[in-house]
């Protein structure tokens, strides 16, 4: 990719050049947070089409961010970052500390992407935390216009949680009614779930067990603990 530089003797616009190529810094992000297939970091990054991800990570591979690795024993492909991305982790835990203090909560809850939305949650349910069988976990949202407004959460002792857009062949422990706002706003800890349902922002109905340990088994973001976090 060419880029168009900014003509100025300032490495901070240097590093500009460089990173602020749409979706550059979300998809770093998605790989730090630990995908590394192609189809997971779509996922992950949600608005973007299978071409443009494709073109960035050429770019990015290209630009010495990310390293391409095949495995020809399985045909498979993983995208890791390299050491000159690795340190840019500081930059980026800076950048979401200031996000949390000085942007405003409804700003930063809207227009989220339900799939990245879905995505994220289901990597925020830590399974251990649940009771040890399998447990279905059913989200409604009620926002108009969504691609789809219904996912299920399936957890197995041992497994990774899995993420279902196709009613499962199982019986549902948990029943949650909610917006994509009220979720966003939970997982970005802009919210509490408690505060979301005093709102009558967010429903839960089923297993008892499974509803009052959900402080427990719901990761909070890793920005939870930012002072003078502006709250929805």
């Amino acid at each position: 990719m060419e880029v168009k530089t900014y003509g100025l003797i300032c490495p901070i616009t240097k590093a500009c050049e460089l990173l602020e190529s749409r979706w550059t810094i979300p998809i770093l992000a998605e790989i730090w947070s630990g995908s590394s297939r192609f189809n997971d970091i779509r996922r992950g990054v949600g608005n973007i089409s299978s071409a443009l991800l494709s073109k960035r990570l050429k770019e990015m591979q290209a630009n010495g961010l990310i390293e391409r690795v095949d495995d020809p024993a399985t045909g498979g492909v993983e995208y890791v970052r390299t050491e000159m991305a690795v340190a840019l982790e500081p930059t980026l835990n800076s950048m979401a500390v200031w996000a949390q203090r000085f942007i405003d909560a409804d700003v930063a809850v809207s227009d989220t992407n339900i799939a990245a939305l879905i995505w994220k949650l289901r990597r925020s349910v830590i399974a251990t935390e649940l009771p040890q069988r399998r447990v279905v976990m059913r989200f409604h949202f009620s926002d108009p216009n969504l691609d789809f407004d219904t996912c299920w959460l399936l957890a197995q002792p041992g497994s990774e949680v899995e993420l279902c857009t196709s009613v499962p062949d199982f019986d549902v422990d948990l029943f949650v009614e909610t917006t994509v706002k009220s979720i966003s706003a939970i997982l970005m800890a802009r919210s509490t779930v408690s505060r979301e349902v005093d709102e009558g922002r967010l429903f839960l109905s089923g297993d008892a067990r499974i509803i009052k340990s959900i402080g427990k088994w719901l990761r909070e973001s890793d920005y939870a603990d930012i002072e003078g976090i502006a709250t929805v």
